[in-house]
């Protein structure tokens, strides 16, 4: 079975202000692929570094696929990718530029948020931003790719 997480990033729906929205939407994909994926874990920016870290520091604990959304933007407290980054194995740019094209289309400042697709291990990284419309963006890009991504991180690299 193929596991997988996703982990939000908002200080507001961690204390109860609001609903998250963009989690659910995460889950709700991967699972419709096939996908042992529990609810999306909620935190507080603030939570995040001590999250994340622990996470990505259990390197023969991580699922075949972590998505975050959140903490992608502009502000001080924007921390996902400055998390996730020394933790990859590689980077996967392209998956990146096709999210930010895909995201032009609909809304200018798409561009304005940073995202980040790599590996560590066999787990597919990539960080959302933290909206309905970014979550649907990141699933709409890697939709026709993930299979193919697992594929060779599982050692078929005739795939």
């Amino acid at each position: 079975m193929r596991t997988a997480l996703v982990v939000v990033s908002s200080t507001r729906a961690a204390a109860g202000d609001y609903p998250d929205r963009s989690g659910p939407v995460l889950v709700s994909w991967l699972r419709s692929r096939g996908f042992d994926v529990p609810e999306a874990t909620v935190v507080s920016d603030a939570e995040l570094t001590h999250v994340l870290s622990g996470i990505l520091g259990d390197r023969p604990g991580l699922p075949s696929v972590l998505l975050t959304s959140g903490g992608t933007g502009l502000s001080d407290d924007d921390r996902t990718i400055d998390v996730i980054a020394p933790h990859l194995d590689r980077e996967i740019p392209g998956i990146a530029h096709a999210f930010w094209s895909h995201g032009m289309q609909q809304l200018s400042t798409a561009v304005l948020s940073r995202t980040l697709a790599g590996v560590i291990g066999t787990t597919f990284i990539m960080a959302v931003p933290g909206s309905v419309g970014a979550a649907r963006d990141a699933t709409a890009v890697l939709d026709p790719l993930l299979d193919h991504i697992l594929a060779i991180l599982g050692g078929d690299h005739d795939h």
